[in-house]
């Protein structure tokens, strides 16, 4: 018989959320794990600069993940999905991206790569799979989620990653 592992810490359970114990002992959740990268020593958020991707009129949904990088440790990575009848040049809406990420986050984010996808891939619950992306985008290798709602959407953001330098063959 087998066990199952949940935990990084032999006796504690791993949620995925960040937070601390305050002085009497509540709990602060803050964030998702997945949630927070580290780029030259500042730690962000990806869900805030989803937040101001998203808020861009041409926007329907997007993700940021943290991919790897030797002189920063991680750089953020957008992939935006447009709404619907949206056809502009890709580089003017990548440009107006950046810059919206660097007026409301500031240039700390260092946010500088953002891709158009058709899709993103999600569970069929409807979770976006950004550990999956990030490790696609890494070149590392990656078990195929079992709840993934289409297997096939994996390879579109492969190829979108590595229209931007991402995600080796």
């Amino acid at each position: 018989m087998s066990t199952l592992n949940l935990s990084a810490q032999e006796g504690y359970y791993l949620t995925g959320d960040a937070g601390y114990k305050d002085a009497d002992g509540y709990l602060w959740i803050m964030s998702r794990i997945d949630d927070i990268i580290n780029v030259a020593g500042h730690r962000l958020s990806t869900g805030g600069m989803e937040e101001v991707l998203s808020s861009h009129p041409d926007v329907a949904e997007c993700a940021v993940i943290g991919a790897a990088d030797q002189l920063k440790g991680e750089l953020p990575v957008g992939m935006v999905v447009l709404k619907a009848g949206v056809e502009r040049p890709e580089p003017e809406l990548m440009a107006e991206l950046v810059a919206l990420v660097r007026e409301k986050i500031g240039p700390v984010a260092a946010f500088k790569k953002v891709v158009v996808v058709e899709r993103l891939p999600k569970t069929r619950s409807g979770k976006i799979l950004r550990g999956t992306m990030k490790k696609i985008a890494d070149g590392e290798e990656y078990r195929m989620p079992a709840t993934i709602d289409d297997p096939a959407i994996l390879d579109e953001i492969g190829e979108a990653l590595r229209r931007i330098g991402y995600a080796k063959q």
